[in-house]
């Protein structure tokens, strides 16, 4: 069953927010030091993935064109939108601040789970060799956070899993043909140059848990499809 790996992903999401929703009453001293924590932790995790560019100019170009492109369409005001909807959908009553936590706990949860090579690479594997290992891993780390996030975010993260199921199970779905398709070397660079925007992407997400500055990172979302054309471009007619 190719989309295993995909839903052990999503289950693990929607457990890990039930056990955060659990854990939700704890003194909101230590709501804040986790909030801080975890936004530390994205943002190192997103230095990570930055650095595993090969050519950090495609970073910067797929990065400002992507933000064109999403800042035209706004994409993170369409997310929030969504999750608002959510919320109007399952709870009747709710005041302004956790209308914004379960969007903000959607939108936040979903680029966090979604974004990065280990759900690009782990849906590849669980499609062509059926090895389901990378997005199991990859389903404790996002079930722990999950948890934490739920604690500060609220509910809003488990509906997060929805769009990761989706991802990784459309990818995984067509890894075969994707596969047939498209050269080693070339998924190699397309990963490489994807994990690179990835990371920059995590790193807003963990600026904005900080509240150090507001990011709308979902308009940014566009920067990686941007990256694929252009290494797609310049493996075709330059290499």
């Amino acid at each position: 069953m190719f989309i295993i790996g995909a839903l052990v992903n999503g289950l693990a999401i929607v457990v890990g927010t039930l056990m955060g929703k659990l854990a939700h009453r704890i003194p909101e001293k230590v709501s804040v030091t986790v909030m801080q924590v975890m936004g530390l932790s994205v943002i190192t995790l997103g230095l990570q993935m930055g650095f595993k560019s090969h050519q950090f100019l495609i970073v910067i170009l797929s990065l400002a064109i992507g933000a064109v492109i999403g800042e035209f369409i706004d994409l993170d005001e369409k997310l929030n939108l969504l999750g608002n909807i959510i919320e109007r959908k399952f709870q009747s009553q709710q005041n302004d601040k956790q209308t914004f936590s379960m969007s903000q706990g959607f939108v936040t949860g979903t680029l966090i789970f979604v974004i990065g090579a280990m759900a690009i690479v782990g849906a590849l594997d669980s499609g062509i060799r059926g090895d389901h290992s990378v997005l199991f891993t990859k389903a404790v780390m996002d079930g722990f956070i999950s948890l934490l996030l739920t604690t500060t975010l609220g509910i809003g993260v488990i509906f997060s899993a929805v769009p990761v199921f989706l991802y990784e199970g459309i990818i995984a779905l067509f890894a075969t043909q994707i596969n047939a398709v498209v050269p080693q070397d070339l998924m190699n660079s397309i990963i490489a140059e994807v994990t690179g925007v990835g990371g920059v992407l995590i790193l807003a997400i963990g600026i904005n848990l900080l509240e150090i500055i507001k990011i709308k990172v979902a308009n940014l979302l566009p920067s990686i499809l941007i990256a694929v054309v252009i290494v797609v471009v310049q493996h075709t007619y330059f290499l």
